[in-house]
């Protein structure tokens, strides 16, 4: 059986402010509506720490998150 890795937590707000940030027409206020989205995400799901994987892992290069205990 083919091993399924879970879906990253919060992974497309931490993308969109990413691609944001590395834009050539660097648009601050649009950053900030996405470091907001983040913020709040992180805080909904109870995300303590995001960690992206080392070459040698074994991994298909996603990054992961971390929940604080409930």
């Amino acid at each position: 059986m083919e091993k399924q890795s879970p879906q990253p937590i919060c992974d497309q707000e931490a993308l969109q402010l990413l691609n944001c940030v590395t834009e050539s027409a660097f648009d601050q206020e649009k950053c900030l509506r996405f470091l907001q989205s983040l913020r709040e995400c992180v805080l909904s799901k109870k995300v303590k720490k995001f960690s992206i994987p080392s070459q040698d892992q074994d991994s298909e290069g996603a990054a992961s998150a971390t929940k604080r205990p409930s």
